[in-house]
């Protein structure tokens, strides 16, 4: 209580209100764009939507090098699928993914189902593992 009268002295009624209308609104949007997002697998290769438009983007199926799982540690676990493109670029897909808040408990065989396509729909020679960069070497 002693915080919201310290705020109101600084800022007054008004701006708390601004204040917090600003915030549901940002939050607003982001929950909107997590609940847009999705991912799509085909023949002409991955098509993923981050929340923001209707129609995604597309990466060809000769674009992606590699595809694994990338885990996180702490407080909320989670994994996602994640491509490596061509140019070193690497991707999560959207709603491919599973936390300890969010189970999806058929992210294995979709993952698995998503790999079935990419080495059907690519040469061998064209898929390899990325170098570790300093980066995934501390946080991979």
């Amino acid at each position: 209580m002693l915080i919201v009268r310290a705020i109101i002295g600084h800022v007054g009624v008004v701006g708390l209100c601004l204040l917090a209308g600003l915030t549901a609104a940002v939050v607003g949007l982001g929950i909107g764009a997590a609940r847009r997002s999705w991912t799509r697998v085909g023949p002409e290769g991955i098509t993923v939507c981050w929340g923001i438009g209707r129609r995604g983007r597309t990466f060809p199926w000769q674009e992606i090098r590699w595809i694994d799982v990338w885990e996180s540690s702490g407080a909320h676990l989670g994994r996602a699928a994640r491509i490596t493109l061509a140019n070193g670029r690497r991707l999560r897909l959207p709603a491919l993914a599973s936390t300890s808040a969010y189970p999806q408990p058929t992210f294995p065989e979709d993952f698995r189902r998503v790999v079935a396509w990419w080495e059907f729909s690519t040469d061998p020679a064209a898929r390899f593992q990325p170098r570790l960069t300093l980066r995934t070497r501390l946080a991979p």
